[in-house]
């Protein structure tokens, strides 16, 4: 980011479905109740229409981020996509491309006059926006640190971990992990969390609850918020 600009804050996930869009909401919604200016970025979106076109899906990620941070632009993602395969694989098919760095400076430009810019990815950490680049070089080239969203289910401390890992080689500071309620909890539900603080030495790990409610999951995610330097409002209603 170009110098007295925003750090911004990239939403990764250990894969996809894990609840990033949820979290982002939430804190989109819980910092704009504090009386912070924010925008919430989804730079790429696959599974909806191709980029420019008019009929944008109510539920599309990018829509629902953009609602929730009240912001003009951008209201829906960069980038749409038709196919719900990973970015590459879906520019492949539309028979189309990315300039990464335009889509760097649009983001940028979104950014500049934010107090805090979220920025969701698509899919896992390494799904690949294009075949040359990912969220890694998207988080490097915006000076991005990055938040990691997994699901509280059996298998999450090996993909929250190799996600943690990941983020290390390429140098991006995490802020912290969320792990999100499974669909059905299992065993291991409710451990996950201090397992992975102690075996990644992160400490900011936290659960959040299940609730549609965004005010009540930007109420749950208020540790966040201050992990970002955003202390969270009485009442984010």
């Amino acid at each position: 980011m170009p110098s007295g600009s925003v750090r911004p804050i990239l939403v990764t996930g250990t894969d996809t479905g894990v609840g990033k869009t949820w979290v982002a909401r939430a804190l989109a919604h819980g910092i704009r109740a504090a009386g912070r200016r924010v925008v919430a970025i989804k730079p790429v979106e696959t599974g909806c229409g191709a980029s420019g076109d008019a009929g944008v899906s109510a539920t599309e990620d990018g829509v629902l981020l953009a609602q929730a941070a009240g912001q003009a632009e951008p209201a829906h993602a960069i980038i749409r996509l038709p196919a719900p395969v990973a970015p590459a694989i879906a520019l492949d098919e539309a028979d189309t491309g990315i300039d990464f760095d335009s889509l760097v400076l649009r983001i940028e430009r979104y950014a500049k006059d934010a107090d805090v810019a979220l920025v969701e990815g698509a899919g896992g950490l390494l799904s690949p926006i294009t075949w040359e680049w990912n969220a890694t070089d998207l988080a490097q080239t915006l000076g991005a640190r990055a938040l990691v969203v997994g699901v509280d289910r059996l298998g999450t401390i090996n993909h929250t971990l190799l996600t943690l890992s990941a983020l290390e080689l390429s140098g991006t500071p995490v802020v912290g992990v969320v792990l999100t309620p499974p669909a059905e909890p299992d065993r291991s539900t409710g451990t996950n969390a201090a397992a992975i603080a102690r075996l990644s030495g992160i400490h900011r790990v936290i659960v959040a609850p299940r609730t549609e409610r965004i005010t009540e999951a930007a109420e749950a995610l208020a540790p966040v918020m201050e992990w970002l330097g955003v202390t969270a409002a009485a009442n984010v209603s």
